[in-house]
């Protein structure tokens, strides 16, 4: 069974930084590409980001690029998302989840292609 936990959510003022954790179990991030997507009260849900199963290899959408950033850990099967000089905007629930197929990258920023997804966490950004 595939479980994704997600963590590290909370309140920050504008111009803040946090970092959010996404812990797998089930499905490891060496074989399966991973993403974070975020939904905002009122809004679709949007990609943020993603990591290709290799290591290295990250996307990012234009709202985020140059200030938020994901990596992962293979030995603790975790995929990070440290988020810098955050804004109002950046208010939403954020979510991670699995690549629905191992070792494919293609197309990475389609909801529709992840098939685990995590509880989500709150990131709420003060002005």
């Amino acid at each position: 069974q595939v479980q994704l936990v997600e963590s590290g959510g909370g309140l920050v003022q504008a111009g803040g930084s946090l970092r959010l954790s996404c812990a797998a179990s089930g499905r490891a991030v060496s074989t399966y590409s991973m993403g974070w997507f975020r939904q905002a009260p009122g809004l679709e849900r949007e990609f943020v980001a993603a990591i290709k199963w290799s290591e290295g290899i990250a996307n990012y959408a234009d709202s985020v690029k140059g200030r938020f950033t994901i990596s992962k850990d293979n030995a603790k099967n975790t995929v990070y998302l440290q988020m810098n000089s955050l804004n109002v905007v950046d208010t939403a629930v954020y979510y991670c989840a699995t690549y629905r197929r191992p070792y494919e990258w293609v197309p990475i920023r389609r909801a529709t292609e992840y098939d685990y997804w995590g509880q989500g966490t709150q990131v709420t950004v003060s002005s």
